[in-house]
């Protein structure tokens, strides 16, 4: 009789402790999310165990809304398998630690997607008519991040700005049919209910499918095991035997995630639309 081998989990956690990343991979990491293809922050809880008492005691005193000045602590949570290595799941701002009851030494971890940016105002204008892309170019690089510039550009007239640098994502939404949101450590800006290039998963019984996809009101939502392909904004061809009439090509506007190195969660529920189902809709 031929074994089957077995192709290992691997979660890998970096904490920003006093200005320093820190990893994390050989304790349990348990963690849960999810992450839009709006203006909504994508949001993570973490409990991760045996960290030192120092580490647990700094957290918990830094993150307090009680404790100024403020600091900005990130988290990034890495996620895979031995055979293709990790990809990273959630990149954030934590925003509170709770540690848990004894005998067991854990820490619960609650972060969110720029959080830190949502207090750091700025005030800006253009002179000239601007290109969209320039202005998402410049709100990228003003908190940081990578722009995936994916829409069709147009030019902006009489821009202007003031507020928190976070909240300039709604401005470049609101320019006209388009998707604009922070993933990680990018900002993507694409139309409306198109998919983005290059990320595209074909979901079958043979692909990691659990169970039946539900045919909803927008258009199917559906589980299956962790794929680092599956992004908001990620292309998803459905291929099911059972309901057939969930079948075809979707774009994820939704995911929502639930692992663990230790215990049996690792899957990932995708909620999708047609591709152009928001123009039809406004």
């Amino acid at each position: 009789m031929m074994m089957v081998s077995l192709d290992p989990r691997i979660i890998r956690c970096e904490i920003e402790i006093d200005g320093k990343m820190h990893v994390y991979e050989e304790v349990y990491i348990q963690a849960s999310g999810q992450k839009t293809a709006n203006t909504l922050q994508n949001e993570c809880t973490i409990k991760i165990g045996n960290l030192s008492k120092p580490v647990r005691d700094y957290l918990i005193t830094e993150t307090s809304p009680y404790n100024w000045p403020r600091k900005r602590k990130r988290v990034i949570l890495y996620a895979g398998r031995q055979s293709y290595g990790t990809f990273k799941l959630f990149e954030g701002d934590i925003i509170g630690c709770t540690p848990t009851q004894p005998p067991d030494v854990m820490l619960t971890l609650k972060a969110k997607t720029g959080v830190f940016f949502m207090s750091d105002f700025i005030t800006g204008s253009y002179a000239e008519p601007v290109h969209l892309s320039a202005i998402a170019g410049d709100t990228a690089r003003g908190m940081g991040l990578t722009l995936d510039f994916q829409a069709q550009d147009k030019l902006i007239s009489n821009y202007n700005y003031s507020g928190a640098k976070l909240q300039q994502v709604n401005n470049l939404a609101d320019a006209g049919s388009y998707n604009a949101y922070v993933d990680d450590d990018r900002l993507i800006v694409k139309n409306a209910d198109a998919p983005l290039n290059s990320l595209a998963v074909i979901l079958n019984k043979n692909t990691g499918m659990i169970g039946v996809p539900e045919v909803t009101e927008q258009g199917i939502k559906v589980k299956y095991l962790l794929d680092p392909q599956s992004r908001p904004g990620a292309s998803l061809t459905i291929e099911s035997e059972l309901n057939p009439a969930a079948n075809g090509t979707f774009v994820i506007y939704k995911t929502t995630f639930d692992i663990s190195n230790r215990d049996t969660a690792w899957y990932t529920t995708a909620e999708c639309r047609r591709p152009g189902l928001w123009r039809t809709l406004i």
